[in-house]
C-alpha cells in the first residue's frame, strides 16, 4: 500500500468522513446505490469507475482489496480510497463491509428492478407503471442518504427561528412555497421568495436568530445563491436543500440536506424527479418542526382548520 493511500487512512479513521458534513454515521449499505447515483455526477472520471464498479457488483468488489479494486477499474489505490471517502465511508475497509451487506440483500430473493425509462410510444399503462416506480426509487434514495444530523440541526434552528426566508426558483420555488405554507400554519413567521431581486433586499434584513433555506437541485442557481450568501453573511443559519452537495450553494450552508439526482430523459425532465425528493425533505422538516414545537404548533394548526371549515362544507341555499 502506497505512503500516500496510508494517509488516506489515517486521515479517514475519525472526525469528519465524507460529505456528509460533521457527526455524520457512514452511509448503511442499502443507502450505498443512491449515494453512488448522487454523487457519481460530480466524481472524476476515475472516481466515476470506482463508484460505478462497487454499485454494479458489490459481491465481487468486496471480495477485492484496495489494490485489487483499483486494478479492476484502472486507477489507482489512492483514488479507490478518495472515492470511499466521498461515498461516506471513513476508509476502504468501511466501504468493503458495506458491500458485503449490499450484496447478501441483494441475495436475499429482491425482484429484479423495473426500468423507468419512458419511449414516446409507451402505453399509458406502462407511462403509469414507469412514473410510480422512479417516483418510488426517488423518495428511497433521498431517504437512504438523508444526513439525519444535519436534519436534525436544521429542525432545531427552524424550531427557534424568529424569521425564515426559504430561496426557490422555477420548479424548486413550488417546493418553498410549500414549506412556508406549512409553517405559516403552526405558526411560524416564514417567506417564500421567487423574485430574485426581493429575495436579496429581505436577506439582507435576518440576522442571528433567523434562517435562510435555498432550495436547488443543481447546487449552482445564482439567483438562490446570491440571497443565501447574504443571510449568511449577516449571521443567520443557512440550509441548502440540493442535489449536488459539493455545489456552489454549499459554501454559505451551515447545514446541508442532499436530494436524490434521478437520472433526467427525454421525457422525464430533472425538475419533475428532483422536485418529489424536495418535497420529501421539505416533509421531515416541518414534521421535526411540529414535533419540537407541539404544544404551540398543534393549537395554530387546528385554528387554521376551523378558520378554512365552512369553505369545504355545502353553502346552505338561502332561499
Amino acid at each position: 500500500m502506497t505512503n500516500e493511500v496510508k494517509e488516506i487512512f489515517s486521515a479517514g479513521s475519525g472526525g469528519n468522513a465524507g460529505a456528509g458534513g460533521a457527526g455524520s454515521a457512514p452511509p448503511a449499505p442499502a443507502a450505498l446505490a443512491a449515494k453512488v447515483r448522487t454523487l457519481a455526477p460530480s466524481m472524476t472520471r476515475s472516481m466515476q469507475r470506482v463508484a460505478e464498479a462497487v454499485a454494479a457488483d458489490p459481491a465481487g468488489c468486496a471480495a477485492l482489496t484496495v489494490t485489487g479494486l483499483a486494478e479492476l477499474t484502472g486507477t489507482s489505490e489512492a483514488t479507490v480510497v478518495r472515492t470511499a471517502r466521498l461515498l461516506g465511508y471513513p476508509g476502504y475497509r468501511d466501504l468493503r463491509l458495506a458491500l458485503a451487506g449490499l450484496a447478501a440483500q441483494q441475495q436475499s430473493g429482491r425482484a429484479p428492478a423495473v426500468t423507468a425509462d419512458i419511449a414516446v410510444d409507451d402505453p399509458i399503462a406502462d407511462v403509469v407503471t414507469k412514473l410510480a416506480y422512479d417516483e418510488q426509487q426517488t423518495l428511497a434514495d433521498t431517504a437512504a442518504g438523508l444526513d439525519t444530523v444535519q436534519l436534525g440541526a436544521a429542525v432545531t434552528a427552524l424550531a427557534t427561528a424568529r424569521r425564515i426566508d426559504i430561496y426557490g426558483v422555477g420548479a424548486s420555488s413550488l417546493v418553498g412555497m410549500d414549506l412556508a405554507q406549512k409553517l405559516l400554519r403552526i405558526g411560524l413567521i416564514a417567506h417564500a421568495h421567487t423574485d430574485p431581486h426581493l429575495a436579496v433586499t429581505n436577506a439582507v434584513q435576518l440576522r442571528s436568530g433567523d434562517v435562510a433555506i435555498a432550495i436547488t437541485h443543481s447546487g449552482s442557481t445564482g439567483d438562490v445563491i446570491e440571497p443565501l450568501r447574504v443571510a449568511f453573511d449577516h449571521g443567520a443559519t443557512t440550509v441548502a436543500i440540493t442535489g449536488r452537495p459539493d455545489g456552489a450553494v454549499s459554501q454559505y450552508a451551515d447545514h446541508i440536506l442532499t436530494t436524490s439526482t434521478a437520472r433526467e430523459s427525454e421525457l422525464r425532465p430533472a425538475a419533475m424527479s428532483s422536485r418529489t425528493s424536495q418535497l420529501l425533505v421539505v416533509d421531515c422538516l416541518f414534521i421535526g418542526v411540529m414535533q419540537r414545537t407541539y404544544e404551540t404548533a398543534a393549537p395554530a394548526l387546528a385554528a387554521s382548520y376551523e378558520a378554512l371549515a365552512h369553505r369545504h362544507s355545502p353553502r346552505s341555499s338561502n332561499r
